[in-house]
């Protein structure tokens, strides 16, 4: 229903990658949407609201009465070294079902608006935007097939990272292991219809940015152009900014849950790694690669996050510079003047920006900001428990 028009390969694996999170979402009870061909709308379904609620509260409780992680080897031995380690263990493991719990809570709560807006996409997509192929945006492709190679790299990182941490193969290990995998991805994928969303966001302001190029042009060789044109592309991206606006407000929530609990688990990642390889004097093998391919991965998923809001901020900054060039053209028709001048004083006033919780704009600065934050945290809990090093 979102599927953008194109046949090369990037598209195809894209058109594949939508699929892939459309049922498993489905599957997995965080998508209680059903959809209407006909109407071409979303509508939201109390059954589906139900299985997911009931389903994900089993895997949350599977999850508490199989936990067999604390007992590995690997942490029994960081944990004897240092008894904070397991301390902030503990409180971690906590902090995680709490955010689990609060993403999907809050995404069964917020359907009703959810539903609102990806009906407004839908149609969008499906009045303005249907007849340009994804082909011509080739970021839009980029970062739907980076989104949904991340997913599977997290959950293929989850599963190394407790199957190698722990020897012990019983079939208490693998209903913990696989109810952990399963409420993983049903997070994950949450996650990405928010980033999938601001990535369809992005594509129309682009194509919005590219008929405003193509109408310079078309000033710039004599050609004349209707001011209603003008005032239709205002009105295609002042709908665009609303959706923005509404949908950042819809998950600022759960994507600050998202990244924040990235942040913590590469902070006591590398925490444990330095116990582990240095304090416990251990030389390079397979625990220290679990360790390190389990923050990379937390790395790309976190930072993808935030490149993807600054795409579309930079896409929207580009609408200003492009409005700017109708300046060169001399001799303006009057009617077609003052819609090029309210276009210009709309972008002046109101910006295509990702604003979460009323704190923070997400974009290249603040995701620097949090990767030094990550690193000061860091060093502060390696010089409070120095001496147990």
């Amino acid at each position: 229903m979102f599927r953008p028009s194109g046949s090369g390969f990037s598209q195809k694996l894209s058109g594949l990658t939508l699929k892939g999170v459309l049922y498993g979402s489905w599957i997995l009870g965080v998508f209680p949407f059903t959809y209407d061909s006909w109407t071409r709308k979303l509508h939201r379904s109390k059954w589906l609201i139900a299985y997911g609620l009931v389903l994900n509260a089993g895997f949350i409780l599977l999850v508490i009465t199989n936990d067999s992680e604390s007992e590995t080897p690997l942490k029994m031995e960081v944990f004897h070294r240092n008894a904070l380690a397991e301390q902030v263990n503990q409180i971690h493991d906590i902090q995680n079902l709490s955010m689990v719990s609060l993403i999907l809570l809050r995404g069964f709560w917020k359907s009703g608006h959810i539903k609102k807006i990806l009906n407004e996409l839908v149609d969008l997509q499906h009045r303005h935007f249907r007849h340009y192929s994804s082909e011509e945006c080739c970021s839009f492709d980029r970062f739907v097939i980076y989104k949904g190679v991340s997913v599977a790299l997290e959950l293929v990182s989850m599963l190394v990272l407790e199957l190698g941490m722990s020897p012990n193969f019983s079939s208490q290990f693998f209903i913990g292991v696989t109810s952990l995998c399963l409420m993983l991805m049903a997070v994950l994928l949450g996650a990405t219809h928010f980033h999938l969303a601001v990535v369809f966001i992005h594509r129309y302001v682009w194509i919005v940015n590219r008929e405003l190029l193509g109408l310079v042009k078309q000033l710039a060789n004599g050609q004349f152009v209707e001011s209603e044109r003008i005032d239709y592309l205002l009105h295609l991206y002042h709908q665009l900014l609303e959706l923005s606006n509404r949908l950042a407000s819809i998950y600022d929530y759960q994507m600050v849950l998202v990244m924040v609990s990235f942040m913590i688990a590469n902070i006591l990642g590398i925490y444990f790694f330095i116990i582990y390889s240095i304090s416990l004097n251990n030389k390079l093998n397979f625990y220290i690669v679990v360790f390190v391919q389990a923050v990379a991965i937390n790395i790309f998923d976190f930072w993808l996050n935030v490149e993807v809001c600054d795409l579309a901020e930079r896409t929207g900054r580009q609408t200003s510079s492009i409005l700017r060039l109708f300046n060169d053209i001399e001799h303006l028709d009057e009617k077609l003047e003052r819609s090029i001048s309210d276009f210009a004083l709309y972008c002046s006033h109101r910006r295509l920006r990702f604003h979460h919780c009323g704190l923070f704009y997400v974009n290249y600065e603040m995701g620097f900001r949090m990767a030094i934050t990550s690193v000061l945290y860091l060093l502060f809990l390696l010089q409070f428990d120095f001496w147990n090093l």
